[in-house]
């Protein structure tokens, strides 16, 4: 089986491809990223990096390629020779190994905190109410928000809301999380505490996929930085090689604006 010999795999992209109507916003990306990897995409506006990130976990359809989460297709399976969309309940099932934070948290806001974050544990994953909640305080803590367990979203700052999210991911103990430019929705002065949550994360090994113009956080958290231009990944390193040796010109020009 091809799982067991790419065990450290987490996320495998091939040759993906994406259009909305006629215009073409991923032209053939592919990347892996290996178990406990913090790998951060970087790029202008328009380059494509959201839309990826949301086909890997079928948010969007691809139109060609494949993307396979430890050794498993998603949204898809193999018919033949060719990939033929899986079916609603097989795609809810492999979502549970992906977390997804988004730009603008996403909660429920007529449930507390603490609801938030064990809402799936105990619908999707089928976990008592009863452990889901002794984990939900865990995590909860975890981010820095014991004492908001009972705090509905509306009465928390943007900041604490992206914890409550994040709190709400790990609670699903997926195999991966995704970030889409988790910060970009808040207050300068509050993008730190989302940033150093996520630092540890990476620090501890999260296999994690973060789509950020933070560039202090990539240089700070990530395992590897990948710049998308044009629908395309058109260079990818360590942060030392972004930030002092970048090979690409149009890679030199987008660091030259923000840093």
């Amino acid at each position: 089986m091809a799982g067991a010999l790419m065990t450290d795999v987490v996320m495998r992209a091939e040759d993906v491809h994406k259009r909305f109507g006629r215009l073409e916003v991923l032209k053939g990306v592919s990347l892996d990223v290996q178990q406990r990897e913090t790998v951060c995409i970087i790029g202008p506006s328009g380059s494509g990096k959201t839309t990826f990130i949301r086909c890997i976990n079928h948010l969007e359809k691809v139109d060609g390629g494949r993307i396979t989460v430890n050794g498993h297709l998603i949204g898809y399976r193999q018919k033949g020779d060719r990939l033929v969309e899986d079916s609603e309940k097989s795609i809810a099932r492999q979502r549970t190994q992906i977390g997804m934070v988004f730009q603008r948290f996403n909660l429920f806001p007529h449930k507390t905190a603490l609801e938030n974050v064990i809402e799936a544990p105990v619908h999707v994953l089928g976990q008592s109410r009863e452990q889901a909640t002794e984990e939900g305080v865990r995590l909860l803590t975890r981010v820095g928000l014991a004492d908001k367990t009972g705090t509905y979203p509306g009465k928390l700052s943007g900041g604490q809301q992206q914890r409550v999210a994040i709190a709400r991911s790990l609670a699903m103990k997926p195999a991966l999380i995704l970030f889409d430019e988790p910060t970009s929705a808040l207050d300068p002065e509050v993008t730190g505490e989302v940033l150093s949550v996520m630092e540890e994360l990476a620090h501890e090994g999260m296999t994690m996929i973060v789509v950020t113009h933070e560039m202090g956080f990539a240089r700070e958290a990530a395992d590897r930085v990948v710049m998308m231009d044009a629908g395309v990944i058109i260079e990818e390193g360590t942060p030392e090689h972004f930030f002092q040796a970048p090979e690409h010109e149009r890679t030199k020009q987008f660091l030259s604006k923000i840093l």
